[in-house]
């Protein structure tokens, strides 16, 4: 049945839309989707599967499918937070919840899924192994949703596993992208609080001036990037948010914080550049009399896409879409809580290029966002082939 799945998805095409629309109206932060979660695990009972664990890692739903033969298991993976953000667009299903916002195409990678297990269920029977949806929590926010869903146990029978993301920020034009290796960053985040000693602007000599000792740890912390790091490793350090003051020109602040991020690929960089920020911070401090208290959070690691899952799905894709359309994409500084998937299951991440224009797209994140609704149907049908190549039993139907 899977030679004919094409036409039954551009069939339920309009169901499926409506599924993605109502995802983008009712939006829910990281730890907070408990409609959302109410409305995948209703999806799944309508569509016949019984198999449902919920709350997997305090908020994420494992369905499976267990076909009637012998074979491999596998799993796909959607997330389904949204983020702070108050929408932009003139689209008439915008987010109905204000300051909240689907800006990162969690709504489209979960209707993908949902609709790929809609119509996999038909062709139980003739599944070889078996089929588990992951849908999980809190992606945007550390320590996210991947690693306690990991250390559920619930994928540890997982033989491959592989995750879908669109990009908003490309025209939709049937493209898949895939990466070998790494192709998304660690992503560690920090805050510095300097403590000076405030007073009068008029008598700086008796003060300990924060604001001037935080401009300062500023300026060092990119010697770290630029005199630390061997020139041949990949390595971002950003100072995202500095504030001091109270907003009085004759005020010497007496404390100041500053906060950003860092990201990296290599293990013994992403060590080194944590060791160099306390090292920095504290060293320059205590030169102008000042200290600081540092908060270092290890956030996600770095997602490496596994070669032969990569080239095998780069090989699928290249039968199912052309060659034309399955386009090696480099590796990028942003992060994923997919990497804590591939840490221990084989697998990889691949990419689908999603814009809603032709010419003006926006990036993930941005309160204009917009996704050409289509790419819903590229996402499913990117499953449909991973499903042929490793469970369907009647090989080759896919051209």
């Amino acid at each position: 049945m899977l030679e004919n799945m094409t036409y039954n998805l551009e069939d339920s095409f309009d169901e499926a839309k409506a599924m993605f629309r109502y995802l983008h109206q009712n939006p829910e932060l990281s730890f907070q989707e408990h409609q959302t979660r109410a409305f995948i695990v209703d999806q799944l009972l309508q569509y016949g599967y019984e198999n449902i664990k919920t709350n997997v890692g305090g908020g994420g739903i494992v369905a499976k499918l267990v076909g009637s033969q012998e074979g491999p298991t596998i799993a796909f993976r959607a997330d389904f937070d949204a983020l702070a953000i108050t929408e932009e667009t003139d689209l008439m299903y915008k987010s109905k919840t204000k300051g909240v916002m689907h800006a990162c195409g969690h709504d489209a990678h979960t209707t993908m899924l949902l609709t790929a297990a809609k119509h996999l269920i038909d062709i139980q029977s003739e599944i070889k192994g078996t089929i588990i949806f992951v849908f999980q929590h809190a992606e945007e926010v550390k320590p996210g949703g991947a690693k306690s869903i990991m250390e559920s146990g619930e994928l540890d029978d997982v033989e491959a596993i592989y995750g879908i993301h669109v990009r908003g920020d490309l025209p939709y034009d049937g493209v898949v992208e895939y990466c070998h290796g790494y192709a998304l960053a660690a992503s560690d985040s920090f805050s510095i609080r300097v403590q000076g000693n405030g007073g009068h602007a008029a008598t700086p000599h008796v003060t300990v001036d924060s604001t001037v000792v935080a401009a300062f740890i500023i300026q060092q912390l990119q010697t770290i990037i630029s005199r630390n790091k061997n020139p041949l490793d990949s390595g971002v350090l950003t100072v995202a948010n500095f504030h001091a003051g109270t907003g009085g020109d004759n005020i010497i602040s007496d404390y100041a914080n500053i906060s950003g991020t860092v990201r990296t690929y290599n293990p013994s960089l992403r060590t080194l550049i944590k060791q160099r920020i306390y090292e920095v911070a504290e060293q320059v401090a205590s030169a102008h009399g000042a200290v600081v208290k540092i908060d270092y959070i290890d956030g996600y690691p770095p997602l490496f896409n596994h070669q032969n899952e990569t080239n095998l799905l780069s090989e699928v894709f290249t039968e199912q879409f052309s060659e034309s359309n399955v386009v090696e994409t480099p590796p990028r500084m942003g992060g994923e809580d997919f990497a804590y998937y591939v840490e221990k299951i084989p697998g990889s991440f691949y990419y689908i290029r999603a814009g809603a224009h032709t010419t003006e797209n926006y990036p993930h994140h941005h309160p204009k966002f917009q996704l050409d609704e289509r790419c819903i149907l590229t996402g499913v049908q990117s499953i449909f082939g991973l499903v042929n190549h490793y469970c369907y039993a009647k090989k080759g139907v896919l051209k």
